[in-house]
C-alpha cells in the first residue's frame, strides 16, 4: 500500500441556496450581450476528473464563448478562466452533503438562461453521461426547445488507471469494465447484480463508494469475488493532492477508513490492478 498525505483543508461553508430560481437568474446577471441572438442555446461540457490540463480543446472553446457558466464544485479555478470576462460563474455544485441548488432549480436555470439568448455551459465533473445527471439536464433542454450540445470529458475512472500506469482492460487479465455507483438517491448501495459483475469478471469502478464501500466489498465477496482481488482507492485523481491506497477488496475497505478521505474517491477493484507499480507513489511518478 502506498498513501500520500493530503495537505490540510479549511473546514467547507455551508452552501447558500438562492430562494427562488428566478432569483438566481437575476443574480446571475442575464441580460444579453450586443450581438447575441433572441434564443440561446447550451453545451454540457465534461471539464475532467480536475486537472485543468486535461480539459478538451472542444470544452476550452465552448468555455470560450460563454455567457454564463454553471460550475460543479471541485473544479479547478483555472478552469472557470477559460470563460469571458463577462460571463456569469455560478456555483450549483456539492460541497459537504450540500447542494447549493437541487437538480431541478439547475435545470430551470440553465433553460431560463438560454431563453434569454444566452449561451450556457453547464460544466461538470468528469464526463456529463458518466455519474454525472448529464441526462435530466439533456431532457429538460430538449422539452424547452432549447438547442444544445454535449461535450466529453476524461471520467475519473480514466484518469486514475493513467495515473497508476494500470490498464482499465488486458488481454490477458480483463476484457471489460463496469462502471457503478457506490450509492444510490438514498445513501444506500444500490441493488447491483454483484453475481453478474462476479461472474464477467474484468474491471469495477466504484463511484463515489468510499463511504459504502465495505457494504459494496461484503456484496462482491458474497457473490464469489476472491478476497485477494486487488483494489485501490483513488482520491482527487489527477489533481495535484492525488493520492492511492492499494489494498485487497477484502483490506481496502479498513484501509480507506483509516486514511479518511475528503476528497473525491474512486475506487477500482480487479486483476489488472495488481499491476500497480509497488510502493511506488504518484508524486513520484508525476516528477519524473
Amino acid at each position: 500500500m502506498s498513501a500520500s498525505r493530503l495537505p490540510e483543508r479549511a473546514p467547507c461553508a455551508a452552501a447558500i441556496m438562492p430562494s427562488s430560481t428566478s432569483d438566481a437568474a437575476e443574480d446571475a446577471g442575464t441580460t444579453r450581450p450586443a450581438g447575441r441572438p433572441a434564443h440561446g442555446s447550451a453545451a454540457l461540457v465534461g471539464a475532467g476528473p480536475g486537472a485543468p490540463d486535461l480539459l478538451t480543446v472542444r470544452a476550452a472553446r465552448a468555455l470560450g464563448r460563454a455567457d454564463a457558466v454553471l460550475y460543479d464544485a471541485l473544479l479547478d479555478p483555472a478552469v472557470l478562466d477559460l470563460a469571458p470576462p463577462h460571463a456569469r460563474r455560478i456555483d450549483v455544485g456539492k460541497r459537504c452533503g450540500r447542494h447549493a441548488m437541487n437538480q431541478a432549480a439547475i435545470n430551470r436555470l440553465i433553460v431560463g438562461l438560454a431563453r434569454q439568448g444566452l449561451h450556457v455551459v453547464r460544466l461538470k465533473g468528469g464526463d456529463p453521461f458518466l455519474f454525472g445527471r448529464g441526462g435530466e439536464e439533456l431532457d429538460a433542454l430538449r422539452a424547452a426547445g432549447v438547442p444544445v450540445e454535449v461535450i466529453p470529458g476524461v471520467t475519473a475512472a480514466c484518469a486514475a488507471a493513467a495515473s497508476l500506469q494500470v490498464p482499465l482492460t488486458h488481454r490477458d487479465m480483463a476484457r471489460s469494465i463496469h462502471f457503478i455507483t457506490g450509492h444510490g438517491s438514498d445513501g444506500t448501495v444500490p441493488a447491483h447484480d454483484w453475481a453478474a459483475l462476479v461472474r464477467a469478471g474484468g474491471t469495477i469502478a466504484a463511484y463515489m463508494a468510499h463511504r459504502t464501500l465495505p457494504a459494496v466489498a461484503a456484496a462482491l465477496v458474497a457473490a464469489g469475488l476472491d478476497v485477494a482481488t486487488p483494489a485501490v482507492a483513488v482520491e482527487s485523481a489527477s489533481r495535484a493532492e492525488e493520492r492511492h491506497v492499494l489494498g485487497t477488496i477484502a483490506t481496502l475497505p479498513a484501509l480507506l477508513a483509516a486514511s479518511a478521505p475528503s476528497g473525491p474517491t474512486l475506487v477500482l477493484i480487479g486483476a489488472v490492478i495488481g499491476l500497480a507499480e509497488a510502493g511506488a507513489t504518484v508524486e513520484a511518478r508525476l516528477a519524473a
